[in-house]
């Protein structure tokens, strides 16, 4: 055990965020923590590392356990070059190597013991191989050699956050807690990064929306709702199929309490002055201690009530909607990031833009709308191609304004109410109409930059980055919604998962040039594996789901029909059911009984283990691993007995 969480609640003023959560992180967990936007992850990362205390119970980390976070948005720290800040970790490796350079001038008989010890430590945690490490790092994050004398004063946002993640992940801790870590990262840079989780031979949490990222990296998921923890070991994909089950377990539970608390009740009235007086007394009794199920919500359904609907309008354009010929694309005064473009999209066509940061991606969809004239060539766009754009920096949102009037910059003809009215299609109820732009998040800014894309029919759509800042309910929303559109689509995006649902075709952007190929982000990439993979190894085909069936199905063997049964034969198997009926009947009366005391049996040692783990631990983390896992073995039973005692009753009433 590394760190466990007990019987935890925790709240900001007015929202409750957890209530009795209790959670424990072992060596060698690959955890993912997904819920949508304000369920609590950070949060609970933040209690886990230490940084908040929580309101009730306690967040016991094992003696001598190293934990390093990584903050979703923080303030930087680093002085000197980008070298400097990067090697901070190791100051106490880099410690033990001066001393070891003075001593070898200074090797008398106490300093011969003294080296001897030092230098295995120093060789232990790594020493000789801090600068190749560092160099590595830096390059799977995007940083190049001359990067790394650059003062950290002029890193940009974005490469300010790498240095972090290169820093966390260069300290190697028992326990590495990551908020976003793919933020500001290329899909090269994310790549490098599963790579080297896959390989981490600690333990990490990681919060993240990047489903791709997920499905690569973790072997758990937990997930936060309605102020708890749900638990789903297995991979991602593993983690959907279970969460849907639960949910439909806990819906049919509901219903089926609910039936059979309806009946129980109908039998108390019915019976409890007559001759099954005590039968009913005793169904009351135990009806008294039924704890009452809510009916099941799903956080990821509500979060998900965004509702999206982009039209083409009256006319999709030209056959041809854009086109650039022998273009080089880039700002005045500086070297063309794209030369000699040659490049036509067509009408309906989905094209993706990736590539590295800084490679021109965003320069290069910019030049294809006419936002920014080509140093050379030709740009051209089709016949009545009308665009709508989303930038990924928002810059079409004005800070000043209330969410009403962004939306009336462009309906002006729509009154107050009809306004309040739109922008609850995008989770925006209440008085947030009101609220300023400069006061949102930046998940509520996204959403309301596709609020007002929606407003305009576009038969061309042009997306920069459109799902940084959502949750992956949002993502999801967004995903369907492009699907449905029948226009034409260029997306810059560092989302896989995203690009394989939109797109069909990719440009990449790297070193100047832009290659073009056919196909999502999976089939790319799987040509390239190919591609480097040796003659000689085997075709693997893997088995894809909702393959056609065949026309023609192979002929079968008829079934041969047996003879008719005898009237007696009939007879004797009619006697032989109504038998067996009565014996289960009786069977399950017994079961009946005996539930009603297991229940009260183990509801007694519930009580008692909870009244041990409310009291005081002084600390002892062993002592309280075993009272939770007692407590919730408990639970897990009494949960188990009611169940079962509820729908034998079902059975019985019916």
């Amino acid at each position: 055990m590394l760190v466990q969480v007990a019987d935890v609640d925790f709240s900001y003023p007015g929202t409750e965020i957890f209530r009795g959560v209790s959670w424990q992180v072992n060596a060698g967990d690959r955890v993912g923590l997904v819920g949508p936007n304000g369920a609590g992850k950070s949060t609970l990362l933040r209690l886990v590392a230490g940084l908040l205390p929580p309101d009730r119970g306690q967040v016991v980390r094992s003696k001598g356990t190293t934990v390093a976070y990584l903050h979703q948005s923080q303030e930087f720290h680093g002085a000197g070059t980008l070298w400097d800040t990067l090697l901070a970790p190791f100051a106490e490796v880099l410690a033990m190597r001066d001393e070891l350079a003075r001593l070898e001038h200074d090797l008398h008989e106490g300093a011969i013991e003294r080296y001897g010890h030092l230098q295995e430590l120093y060789t232990r945690r790594g020493g000789y191989t801090i600068e190749a490490d560092v160099h590595k790092m830096a390059a799977d994050l995007g940083f190049s050699e001359d990067d790394l004398a650059r003062s950290v004063g002029t890193l940009s946002g974005g490469e300010r956050g790498r240095v972090e993640l290169a820093k966390v992940l260069l300290a190697q801790p028992d326990l590495l807690l990551l908020d976003e870590p793919t933020n500001h990262l290329d899909v090269h840079a994310v790549e490098h990064l599963e790579e080297r989780l896959a390989e981490w031979p600690r333990a990490f949490v990681v919060v993240s929306h990047d489903r791709y990222f997920l499905r690569a990296v973790c072997t758990e998921i937990v997930d936060v709702e309605q102020a708890s923890l749900v638990r789903y070991p297995g991979g991602y994909d593993k983690y959907l199929d279970e969460r849907a089950a639960r949910l439909e377990r806990l819906s049919a539970a509901y219903t089926r309490q609910r039936d059979q608390i309806a009946k129980t009740e109908d039998f108390i009235r019915k019976n409890i002055a007559g001759q099954k007086t005590k039968q009913a007394k005793s169904r009351r009794k135990m009806l008294d201690k039924v704890e009452r199920l809510d009916r099941p919500r799903d956080d990821w359904e509500e979060a998900s009530g965004m509702k999206l609907r982009f039209a083409t309008g009256d006319h999709r354009g030209g056959k041809e909607a854009l086109r650039t010929m022998g273009a080089d694309l880039g700002y005045p005064g500086a070297e063309p990031l794209v030369r000699d473009l040659d490049l036509v999209i067509y009408r309906g066509e989905r094209v993706g833009i990736v590539g590295p940061n800084g490679s021109g991606k965003s320069t290069l969809m910019k030049a294809l709308l006419g936002k920014l004239e080509p140093r050379k060539g030709i740009v051209e766009r089709g016949h009545e191609i009308r665009v709508g754009y989303f930038d990924q920096k928002l810059g079409g949102l004005d800070e000043s304004r209330s969410l009403v009037e962004e939306i009336r910059s462009v309906r002006g003809d729509w009154n107050e109410d009809v306004v309040r009215n739109y922008l609850g299609r995008f989770r925006f109820s209440g008085d947030d109409a009101f609220r300023a732009v400069k006061g949102l998040s930046g998940g509520e800014r996204n959403r309301l930059a596709l609020a007002k894309l929606m407003l305009e029919p576009r038969n061309l759509l042009a997306l920069d980055e459109p799902t940084n800042h959502l949750d992956i309910p949002s993502c999801e929303i967004l995903e369907d919604a492009l699907s449905d559109y029948d226009g034409t689509l260029l997306i810059v995006s560092h989302d896989r998962f995203f690009l394989d649902r939109i797109v069909n075709r990719l440009l990449i952007v790297e070193g100047g040039r832009v290659d073009q190929q056919l196909g999502n982000y999976s089939a790319w990439k799987a040509r390239e594996h190919a591609a480097k993979a040796p003659a000689h190894t085997p075709l693997v085909v893997k088995a894809v789901k909702n393959v056609q069936k065949p026309k023609t199905l192979p002929s079968v063997p008829a079934v041969v029909a047996a003879p008719a049964a005898t009237e007696k034969d009939s007879r004797i198997a009619d006697r032989e059911a109504k038998k067996q009926a009565d014996r289960d009947l009786q069977r399950k009366q017994r079961r009946l009984a005996e539930l009603e005391t297991q229940i009260a049996k183990a509801e007694t040692e519930l009580a008692t283990a909870r009244e041990a783990l409310a009291g005081a631990h002084g600390g002892d983390w062993q002592r309280l691993n075993t009272l939770v896992s007692d407590e919730q073995k408990l639970a897990n039973r009494v949960r188990s007995l009611m169940g079962e005692w509820e729908k034998l009753g079902a059975e019985l009433s019916s």
